[in-house]
């Protein structure tokens, strides 16, 4: 494989109008910087719709794309929008953090007068879009119709009729809300146009999109709803045991996540079905799919649903190699990145090994005093070509707030590593993403806030927190051509880009002088 390397930044965190990230100008000048900084890899968080709590791991569907993404300003180019009514609405006022509060109120009532003005139903793309995607979007639409019609309620708490997809119920309903059905089938339509033309922007400079797969669904989801015979629940469809992680260096009880957890069972006696389809949407979306907690096809940890912490879960077998054997049966030959981190056994390992698909290393956990052999599996030099390097992730603190916060003795160990004796940390951080850029790692990515020398505020996830996360914004202005070129250069001397013919003509032209 061809040594590359990319940036990671959500969709969200673009700057531009309205309050939030989304397919606008903004998102292709960023495409050019990826360009003109010499990057090939584009890595997002998921697109999915956000629910309570914000986090884009927990989404209305598996399938469906964040209304908030579309950009107001190409409705307002399709006359179905104007300037005035979406500079009247309330999104925030702060440019560099999300409300998402404010975007809950107002965002889906500007997309509900675009929706009023469409006209989409005589749309033939958007008619073949609904049928082309009828497996998910019927009960998608249905499901978000419902929810608004009860107050925003999880299904669990609507009539047992409707909540248990009663045949009477079901028809009932369709028709008693077709009007809001037509519209979340258009914002998932609105959608699915806008970041495809964005992606197919991206490809055609030689940019790939590096898309983030969350292992488990929302409870909160159509995904749920429309298949509890694919999940963990009892005849009366609520969960039985839920998803989360044991107690780590994150949290001291463990991570309870609640998350529906997955029947393999019934998911093999179905041949996969669901899965394999999920993963075709997918990478019509993207073209590298990272799968996040890829741990949990190996074993998962199931927490008892009435657990008040992740403390009494217990591990248990999933459903291993087969699983992607059936959908690369069915898809061909997957292009993934594995996200392997935490507490990792010998199977997992044998299971990621057996794939061949590369995992990841993440410089922030290279650097550890208290092993007392001062290796492990993060220090650059114990790699092999066959990985993803990163300085940190969406669940790691920036580089720059990282060094503050870490012992003086993994401090002294950076600086000894980096040879960087009494360097400061705007220093250290350079250092440090250079030494992921130099790496023997075939794929680099590195977050956009340690190349902008960010601290900790604009950190994107802090695990086991609520309240503060997914909603750091890029400020205008800060994806500068200096830094474009700062970091082409630094891509050219790691063999991670080729030098532009023009540049070598300049540069041969300026020795001379």
């Amino acid at each position: 494989m061809t040594r590359s390397s990319g940036i990671l930044l959500p969709v969200s965190a673009l700057p531009g109008k309205y309050g939030i990230g989304c397919f606008s100008k903004e998102a292709y000048a960023f495409v050019d910087f990826l360009e003109a900084a010499g990057q090939k890899l584009w890595q997002i968080l998921p697109l999915g719709q956000t629910s309570y709590g914000d986090s884009p791991y927990q989404s209305f569907s598996t399938f469906a794309g964040n209304p908030y993404f579309i950009s107001l300003e190409a409705l307002i180019e399709e006359g179905v929008l104007t300037e005035k009514e979406c500079d009247g609405a309330d999104f925030g006022s702060d440019a560099t953090s999300i409300d998402y509060g404010k975007m809950y109120e107002a965002r889906y009532v500007v997309l509900r007068k675009a929706f009023e003005r469409s006209h989409v139903e005589k749309d033939a793309d958007y008619v073949k879009f609904c049928e082309e995607n009828s497996f998910w979007l019927d009960d998608y639409a249905l499901y978000m119709a419902v929810k608004a019609d009860h107050d925003a309620k999880c299904w669990s708490e609507w009539e047992d009729d409707i909540r248990l997809r009663k045949p009477g119920a079901m028809e009932r309903y369709r028709e008693k809300l077709a009007k809001d059905i037509a519209f979340y089938q258009y914002l998932q339509y609105q959608f699915s146009r806008q970041w495809g033309q964005l992606k197919d922007y991206a490809n055609a400079k030689g940019i790939q999109i590096v898309g983030d797969l969350p292992i488990y669904v929302a409870f909160d989801s159509s995904d749920a709803w429309a298949n509890p015979k694919l999940f963990q629940f009892d005849e009366d469809c609520k969960p039985i045991a839920v998803a989360g992680c044991p107690p780590d260096g994150f949290s001291a009880t463990g991570q309870l996540w609640g998350n529906p957890l997955y029947d393999w069972q019934a998911h093999k006696r179905a041949g996969y079905e669901w899965w394999i389809k999920r993963m075709e949407t997918c990478y019509k979306l993207y073209d590298i799919i990272r799968i996040d907690h890829f741990r949990g096809f190996d074993s998962y940890y199931a927490i008892p649903a009435d657990a008040p912490t992740a403390e009494s879960g217990a591990w248990e077998d999933g459903p291993g190699y087969e699983l992607f054997e059936a959908i690369e049966k069915q898809l061909g030959k997957l292009n993934i990145i594995v996200e392997d981190l935490g507490f990792i056994t010998d199977s997992v390992r044998e299971l990621v090994a057996r794939t061949g698909w590369p995992n990841m290393k993440v410089l922030e956990f290279a650097f550890d005093s208290r092993d007392d052999a001062g290796v492990n599996d993060y220090i650059p030099y114990v790699y092999n070509k066959n990985c993803v390097v990163y300085t940190g992730t969406h669940d790691n603190e920036t580089l720059y707030g990282w060094l503050d916060s870490i012992s003086k003795d993994d401090r002294r160990m950076v600086e000894t590593y980096l040879d960087e004796k009494g360097a400061d940390r705007k220093r250290l951080v350079h250092s440090l993403v250079a030494l992921a850029m130099s790496s023997v790692a075939d794929r680099c990515v590195i977050p956009m806030q340690d190349y902008l020398c960010l601290g900790n505020e604009a950190r994107m996830n802090e695990p086991s927190t609520l309240g503060k996360n997914w909603k750091w914004r890029m400020r205008a202005g800060m994806a500068t051509d200096a830094l474009a070129k700062e970091i082409y250069e630094m891509s050219v001397v790691y063999g991670r880009t080729r030098r532009k013919k023009s540049n070598r003509k300049q540069s041969a032209t300026a020795d001379k002088e």
